[in-house]
């Protein structure tokens, strides 16, 4: 009887605790319009701060850098073979 009434107890701590909530940033875009209201939310469709931040005038929100926005990477600059010095004829 005990231990039936720890595991309850153990199950309703457990729930208790809050849910996790999944990620709510798109990956896709740069950046994001975080909106402010009962049921706030991320919206990543902007390709730029400033299309967000113009489609977000009069609204209760804001416009974010989207941190799970891959970086470009840097273009990889090719660099000749180093072949040695280089003799000049008399």
């Amino acid at each position: 009887m005990h231990s039936a009434r720890l595991a309850l107890v153990a199950a309703g701590l457990l729930l208790a605790g809050g849910s996790a909530r999944a990620q709510t940033y798109d990956p896709s875009y740069p950046v994001c319009m975080q909106i402010y209201g009962p049921v706030g939310y991320f919206d990543c469709r902007y390709s730029s701060l400033e299309q967000c931040r113009y489609l977000a005038v009069g609204r209760s929100a804001s416009c974010v850098v989207n941190p799970y926005f891959p970086p470009k990477k840097p273009a990889r600059r090719s660099r000749p073979a180093d072949r040695g010095p280089v003799h000049v004829g008399r």
